[in-house]
């Protein structure tokens, strides 16, 4: 019997992939947990209708993702630090204040989480940091730290 998983079931297959499964275990497991759906024409043509839907939305995603790269790499951040003799610093700039410094300077939201670094920032300098948008487009933003 051919099975259209409403779910992810381990090891039979993802949500939205059509399987065969022997009958017993679509009627007595698959159907009643509302974990699948017999592969009829009318289920057929709702799946189909289901991931040209989602394969929009993706695209709509992705191409928001890439405008919004473009504003994050035509600008740059500024932040200051405080510092002491022989160029120690005193304290570290970390993706939280970066964040907060682009929504103020730059007007774009970013997230801290999808700000990647290595380790705070604890000099003074030009950094250039990525900025993970989208599993397929990753921004570099400039980050400018100066000494007080």
């Amino acid at each position: 019997m051919e099975v259209i998983l409403m779910q992810d079931v381990k090891a039979l297959g993802k949500k939205g992939d059509k399987v065969k499964v022997s009958e017993g275990y679509a009627r007595n497991f698959l159907l009643p947990k509302k974990l699948g759906v017999e592969a009829n024409a009318k289920n057929l043509n709702d799946l189909k209708l289901t991931k040209a839907h989602e394969a929009k939305l993706a695209k709509e995603e992705l191409e928001a993702a890439q405008a919004f790269k473009e504003k994050i790499e035509a600008g740059e951040v500024r932040l200051s630090i405080k510092g002491g003799e022989g160029g120690r610093t005193f304290g570290s700039i970390s993706s939280k204040e970066i964040a907060e410094a682009a929504k103020s300077q730059m007007g774009l939201e970013i997230d801290k989480k999808k700000i990647r670094m290595e380790d705070a920032i604890k000099s003074a300098g030009t950094f250039n940091l990525a900025v993970k948008l989208h599993k397929e487009v990753t921004a570099q933003l400039k980050v400018v730290v100066e000494q007080k």
